[in-house]
């Protein structure tokens, strides 16, 4: 009796790397919070990230974690206000004043102490470090993506929806029509583990899931096809270097209040594709 046994173990073990491949969690997942991680398990990023080895972890400290083209030289410079410039300034005062909602803003390219101040906040509302008012490549790439997110593209009908934009890497909600959550960024999958485009529903909510094939948990989780779904990041969601296994990343703040809003059945419009993927 003891060969059956050791097949059967082997042939388990398969199904469970099946089944887990490619996602956040496993599809049969049951209660996070009722569940428990193994003794050995210590959660060093969301079970949608990949690891960052130490140089990710230091491009990522700074506000330079998207590239610069070589026709663009990257300068600073130091404004009258005592701010830093960036080297798109003219771009991101531009993107600000179209979203709004951040202050004054002079489309000028010049810094100003109204400018910084915008910027700043603008930073620190999107996680976006240091918050020093420089106008770098990160805060040009978030307030880009965000001023191109067009909300109108979500085939939302009636009811609450939430919508992900692979292209710009945002999200957003919107109910009957009509936008609840304004859109922000998230980091979706990398190579090789594309966010799969589409129309599903969510079918598990809570409060934290553990993710058994990245050992790590999963906080205010949603799911909605397969091991994927929405959760909190605990890794830099700006380091693009790195990315999800497909799984849709958030700031903190936007993990929450997305969970608050949505339940089992909340539909979930998926559409476009990350760059890059």
């Amino acid at each position: 009796m003891a060969r059956p046994r050791i097949i059967t173990r082997l042939a388990a073990v398969a199904v469970v790397t099946l089944v887990g491949a490619g996602g956040c969690a496993f599809e049969s997942a049951g209660s996070g919070v009722a569940g428990r991680p193994p003794a050995s398990g210590v959660a060093t990023a969301t079970g949608a990230s990949a690891a960052a080895g130490p140089a990710e972890r230091a491009a990522a400290a700074v506000d330079t974690t998207t590239t610069v083209p070589a026709t663009v030289t990257a300068t600073t410079t130091k404004a009258a206000t005592g701010c830093p410039t960036g080297e798109h300034q003219r771009e991101v005062e531009k993107y600000l004043a179209k979203l709004g909602g951040f202050g004054t803003i002079t489309v000028d390219g010049k810094q100003s102490a109204t400018d910084c101040a915008a910027i700043k906040k603008f930073q620190s509302r999107y996680g976006i470090k240091p918050v020093q008012g420089r106008a770098g490549p990160t805060t040009y790439s978030v307030a880009k993506r965000l001023a191109s997110t067009d909300t109108r593209r979500c085939k939302a009908g009636a009811g609450l929806t939430f919508c992900v934009d692979l292209t710009h890497q945002t999200v957003w909600a919107m109910r009957d029509g009509k936008v609840v959550m304004a859109p922000t960024i998230t980091r979706t999958g990398m190579r090789g583990y594309r966010t799969p485009a589409g129309t599903y529903r969510v079918n598990l909510h809570e409060r934290k899931e553990w993710s058994d094939p990245y050992r790590v948990w999963l906080p205010y989780w949603q799911r909605f096809v397969r091991g994927i779904g929405f959760h909190e990041t605990t890794t830099y969601i700006h380091n693009t270097a790195i990315g999800s296994h497909g799984c849709v990343n958030l700031l903190p703040a936007d993990a929450v209040k997305l969970y608050g809003l949505g339940k089992v059945g909340t539909r979930v419009y998926v559409f476009g594709r990350r760059p890059g993927t």
